[in-house]
């Protein structure tokens, strides 16, 4: 996404803001109209795209009506009553449930931008804040109606005050997940400066039993819906990552939010930090780069689903090099991922590239082997059940909530479909059209 596109709501003069408005793409829009999206008053609605893809399989000539915030009616068109309702048509485009983006860091810029250890340690939070309400705007704005947010990264528990102000109607953007500041094993996380110097870390941390349970208790506490850890980073004397918590600490944060109802997922690239997260009862485990095909047997059989992020950090997708080492151990890992029969769920660690690109994630995982419509389940109801949401979203079927997004195209047949965005409903409220 270029950077006008990144910014083109913040404060600046008219000409900025129209200049931007024409590099997204979109249609000029008055102050009103920001404040209250398109269709907030509407009662019924009823789209009749070209095909709906409801979360599991394509459908030609179906139309959806929704009334209210919720989806009422499903199936083929001449089925579906449009009596009292607005009709909106949307030719060539394939309607699916708003997707899902599973590992999103919602107070981070692209790192093109400003580096992770400026962000942390020299942007203020009143800042960070502005940021991230465009960074929620161009999530909504891209199809993604629901984020997991997995730890604001020096910015406390800013995400769980933004899900208030996107639930209360006060900035739009997707439904967040909130997992607050993280947990890092103490000494193993950053920024790093002069050892003489003790300062804010990107994360809390916690160790042992008594720091361990009160750490997730508070977290809990002060909002996350889930607990993000760090099972390996890079810390030592030895270069790459290397395994932080033991099995015995991951079991105890687990389940310590476990009686809370709360879900872990965890942070693991290497083969070890995988296997003692799977063997500890997380959920998911997110990057797995070092993944081997006995880590990933592990996890079918522990029910552990992989948030794979191929395109963390690494620029334009596709890559400048494809044939990087880096690359080819991406591929082999995701490769023996699908061979063992992992659940997948998408999310591709947005904040490092710009917000609204997410889609690029799907792209990846498809050019890696994935089959297109196992990528679009990996976020839709796929995800919703590693979400435990699959009762609210993830699905085009009656009674759930009105998440829906419509691209140009046919995203089982050309994956890049899912960048041209025609139209965006969240809860019944038309955002993008």
């Amino acid at each position: 996404m270029p950077r006008m596109q990144h910014t083109r709501f913040a404060a600046g003069g008219a000409l900025a803001m129209a200049a931007s408005i024409l590099a997204a793409g979109l249609a000029p829009v008055s102050a009103r109209q920001r404040q209250a999206p398109i269709g907030a008053n509407e009662t019924i609605t009823v789209l009749k795209p070209a095909r709906v893809f409801d979360g599991d399989a394509m459908h030609e000539g179906w139309a959806v009506r929704v009334r209210g915030e919720k989806i009422d009616a499903v199936g083929a068109d001449a089925g579906v009553s449009a009596a009292g309702a607005r009709v909106i048509d949307l030719p060539g485009a394939t309607l699916m449930p708003g997707l899902v983006e599973g590992h999103s860091h919602i107070l981070l810029h692209s790192y093109n931008e400003a580096s992770w250890t400026d962000q942390v340690s020299r942007e203020g939070l009143a800042l960070r804040v502005a940021r991230a309400t465009n960074h929620l705007r161009a999530t909504l704005e891209a199809g993604f109606t629901t984020v997991r947010d997995l730890g604001t990264e020096g910015a406390g528990y800013a995400d769980v005050e933004l899900k208030q102000a996107v639930s209360q109607g006060i900035v739009p953007g997707p439904r967040i997940l909130a997992s607050t500041r993280a947990i890092v094993a103490t000494g193993s996380y950053q920024p790093k400066f002069i050892a003489e110097w003790n300062v804010p870390q990107g994360a809390e941390e916690a160790d042992g039993v008594d720091s361990l349970t009160r750490v997730v208790r508070d977290q809990i506490g002060r909002g996350a819906d889930w607990i993000k850890m760090y099972a390996d980073y890079r810390w030592g004397p030895m270069a790459g990552s290397r395994p932080t918590f033991s099995i015995d600490e991951l079991k105890l944060a687990v389940e310590t939010a476990k009686s809370a109802g709360v879900p872990v997922a965890v942070h693991a690239n290497t083969a070890e930090g995988m296997r003692r997260a799977a063997l500890a009862g997380v959920e998911t485990i997110e990057h797995g780069g070092e993944g081997t095909p006995e880590v990933f047997k592990l996890m079918v059989e522990q029910h552990v689903a992989l948030c794979p992020t191929i395109t963390a950090g690494a620029g334009p997708w596709p890559p400048a090099n494809p044939e990087s080492a880096a690359n080819q151990r991406k591929r082999a890992s995701f490769k023996a991922a699908l061979d063992a029969g992992v659940t997948i769920i998408n999310g591709s660690d947005v904040g490092t590239f710009p917000h609204g690109e997410n889609a690029r994630e799907l792209e990846a995982m498809v050019a890696y082997g994935m089959a297109p419509t196992a990528a679009l389940k990996s976020a839709t109801s796929a995800a919703a059940r590693v979400l435990h949401m699959e009762t609210q979203i993830g699905s085009v079927k009656p009674g759930l909530f009105a998440d829906l997004a419509a691209f140009d195209g046919d995203p089982t047949k050309e994956i890049g479909a899912l960048r041209r965005v025609k139209f965006v409903m969240k809860n019944g409220t038309i955002y993008r059209q």
